[in-house]
């Protein structure tokens, strides 16, 4: 049975395809989601969003009158609806504001629609509470969702007898069969032997598990502390792992072991010729607003935990400063930070790529910069899906985990989630009870 979908404004922000999800049924954008558009275009943080929606927008407005509807790919029928009747709203509701324009338009098309299942969808909770109690059927958008608790660890403990863990410490390697049950392990899985208690570790790889390093990796005098920072330091430092993606709690030390493995390869082995890390600039709290300054003062509010970082790794590694440290690299050429925004239309071959915070990206936002990488160039992305600035995004929502569980299987994509918290005990006793 075809139904009527009526699409909120930040369902096209988050996709700008979202339009062709809806598979045989009927897709309707009011009017005033297109005007709420056109203003988005002129803001930091959704302008390219909302220009990408207007171009799809005019790409079937060129199909024909979008005002009578037009027929779409996959049986879709779409079409902006122009009418609207303020008095669907009850009295309660301001009548001047957007999102109770768009409720109006969707119970206006219910109304004339009665015998047609009329659903809202829109990533605003608060629009979703305001519609369903106005009768109004209302859904996520949810093509793009992830289950965020079912998200693999990367990592995973198996007891084994006597004999299997033997043959695995002295040889170090051994293949699945040889394990004696059905297990459906990942690709760059590491997992970690028990026998009564003794443990040693291994990667899953091909069908067969091959030791890992355990602790033997440093990188720019960082040292993992423990053993999931052991498998994380190995996925930064293969070469042939291009995609790794650390999730995380605060104090996991996901930014730190990404900074410090960029660092050793760019600097001291030179296997990549630059460090590039970027954040999404999107503010906790209240914005500061227009900063003041050249490129580099505006944006070290937003960078200032990734110039903490390297001024840590300085001072371990026996360095002056931080600050000296990323001078002389950027005078080099070697390092980068920059906003986020700036790697979109980029193509970016040989290089070290950092994404930190990237649990505030949309599923389309990573695929843009997945998609950047040339020839020898590696991507990290960190983030904790826990903590999201982003309005319309959530822990199954966001980039960050649509990516480690979309890309799970794949030999040259690896990820770990890091529980432990190692910044101090105080950021570990508050992340485990605030």
């Amino acid at each position: 049975m075809r139904k009527i979908y009526v699409l909120d404004t930040n369902v096209l922000i988050h996709d700008h395809r979202s339009i062709y999800s809806f598979e045989d049924n009927e897709v309707i954008v009011p009017i005033f989601v297109i005007e709420e558009i056109d203003k988005l275009k002129r803001n930091t943080t959704t302008a390219i969003q909302a220009r990408l929606a207007a171009r799809e927008l005019d790409s079937i407005r060129k199909k024909g009158s979008i005002a009578k509807g037009v027929q779409l790919e996959k049986g879709i029928f779409f079409k902006v609806e122009i009418e609207n009747d303020l008095d669907l709203l009850p009295t309660a509701l301001k009548k001047d504001s957007t999102d109770n324009m768009i409720i109006s338009s969707a119970l206006g098309i219910k109304k004339k629609n009665p015998e047609t299942k009329v659903i809202l969808i829109t990533k605003d909770i608060n629009m979703r509470i305001k519609a369903d109690s106005l009768g109004l059927e209302v859904q996520d958008y949810e093509s793009d969702r992830t289950d965020y608790t079912t998200l693999d660890d990367g990592f995973v403990e198996v007891e084994v007898p006597r004999d299997i863990y033997m043959k695995f410490d002295k040889s170090g390697k051994i293949n699945v069969w040889e394990l004696g049950k059905e297990y459906h392990f990942t690709e760059n899985m590491f997992i970690r032997f028990k026998c009564g208690e003794e443990k040693t570790s291994g990667r899953y790889i091909g069908g067969k598990i091959r030791r890992n390093l355990e602790g033997q990796i440093s990188a720019w005098g960082a040292r993992a502390r423990n053993y999931e920072q052991e498998y994380a330091m190995e996925l930064l430092m293969d070469e042939s792992i291009k995609v790794v993606t650390l999730v995380g709690k605060a104090g996991t030390g996901k930014t730190l072991l990404a900074i410090a493995a960029g660092l050793e390869q760019v600097v001291e082995k030179g296997k990549y010729k630059k460090l590039l890390i970027a954040r999404p600039i999107i503010p906790m709290g209240k914005d500061l607003g227009y900063l003041p300054g050249s490129e580099e003062e505006k944006l070290r509010p937003w960078m200032q935990p990734i110039y903490d970082n390297i001024d840590y790794l300085a001072v371990e590694k026996g360095e002056k400063t931080g600050e000296k440290v990323i001078l002389g690299l950027q005078t080099m050429g070697l390092l980068k930070i920059e906003a986020l925004t700036y790697i979109r239309g980029r193509s970016i071959p040989n290089g070290f790529i950092i994404i930190d915070e990237a649990q505030n990206l949309t599923p389309l936002e990573v695929k843009t910069i997945i998609t950047r990488a040339g020839e020898n160039t590696k991507i990290v992305l960190t983030g904790d899906p826990e903590q999201i600035d982003s309005p319309y995004l959530d822990a199954d929502t966001n980039g960050l985990t649509y990516l480690a569980d979309k890309l799970k299987n794949e030999l040259i994509v690896g990820h770990i989630t890091l529980k432990k918290g190692e910044r101090s005990a105080l950021a570990e006793l508050a992340a485990k009870l605030l």
